[in-house]
């Protein structure tokens, strides 16, 4: 996986112009885009489709303290017109293109990105591997942004919406695994991207063959085999620490990578303020390859060159 998200760095240096072409690079090294994006935005701390924005607007900014026409270094940077060239400039540098060619800044620089192995993960993670038949997750989903820290005040509201009565028959309904009042993550950005939207249902699960009542929301999940993290501590904080340690220490060490579908917090114990909580993270996952794998033996960091 280093080696690919190595590679992957290349091919955006090669034409900054164009988008990459994950997939096909993904599938040379024997993975799935979806998990390389994933990997991408874990480890390097934004999404692949920011990373490419910032280095665009990097070389831009260069060209932009020569005499080369607007237009020319628009189109060289991927925007059709000096306008949408403009708003993208502003938004990584906080000035115009004009105001950079007039002043030489200031500016803000996007150093290529280099991922690096170190040996690390002296911390064990409480992991088991769970293969589930089809089943169905139902409740009352919405529409909200992603949060990458913190509690999600869209969740919450969403929850907080729900009478106590409603908690109680999702409770009673539920007979299937992951047990319990569950909070599902679905139709996420492959590059989780902050501030996109995501399905969020608070729900539970229903085996395959059990009816879902009319009035609520459902989703379907195929069979397949999950990676199930247990954490214990501070709430959300504890959780969305694991959440960051499947894609940093984890997944590099383990033959197992991501596949597409949802991700189910199930909440085991909780405080009554909610201010600690155990909780079980279910992430669908399916086997790599050898060739991947033997490339994905230590701990992957980043090395801002």
């Amino acid at each position: 996986m280093i080696e690919t998200l190595n590679a992957l760095v290349e091919l955006v240096e090669d034409d900054l112009g164009s988008d990459p072409d994950v997939a096909r690079l993904a599938t040379a090294a024997g993975t799935t885009e979806y998990h390389v994006r994933r990997m991408f935005s874990s480890l390097a701390g934004m999404p692949l489709s920011e990373y490419v924005r910032r280095r665009r607007m990097t070389l831009a900014a260069a060209d932009l303290l020569g005499d080369d026409d607007l237009l020319d270094i628009a189109v060289r940077a991927g925007y059709g017109s000096t306008e949408a060239f403009g708003r993208a400039f502003r938004s990584v540098h906080g000035i115009g293109p004009a105001d950079a060619r007039r002043d030489g800044g200031p500016l803000r620089t996007q150093p290529q990105l280099r991922f690096r192995l170190t040996v690390e993960g002296s911390t064990p993670m409480d992991t088991r591997i769970a293969d589930r038949p089809a089943f169905r997750l139902v409740g009352h989903a919405a529409r909200v942004p992603l949060i990458h820290r913190g509690p999600n005040p869209h969740i919450q509201a969403h929850i907080a919406s729900l009478p106590l009565s409603e908690h109680v028959r999702l409770k009673e309904l539920g007979d299937a695994e992951p047990a319990g009042i569950l909070q599902v993550s679905d139709d996420v950005d492959p590059d989780a991207t902050e501030g996109s939207e995501l399905t969020y249902l608070h729900g539970v699960a229903l085996d395959a063959g059990t009816r879902v009542p009319d009035d609520l929301d459902a989703i379907e999940v195929p069979a397949g085999s999950w990676a199930v993290f247990r954490t214990a501590g501070a709430y959300p904080a504890a959780l969305q620490e694991t959440w960051a340690a499947t894609a940093t220490d984890w997944f590099p060490s383990n033959p197992w990578r991501l596949r597409p579908g949802p991700s189910i917090v199930a909440v085991l114990e909780r405080a009554d303020d909610f201010s600690t909580a155990t909780t079980e993270l279910w992430l669908p996952v399916g086997p790599i390859g050898q060739k991947e794998w033997m490339g994905s033996r230590s701990r992957p960091v980043i090395a801002r060159m």
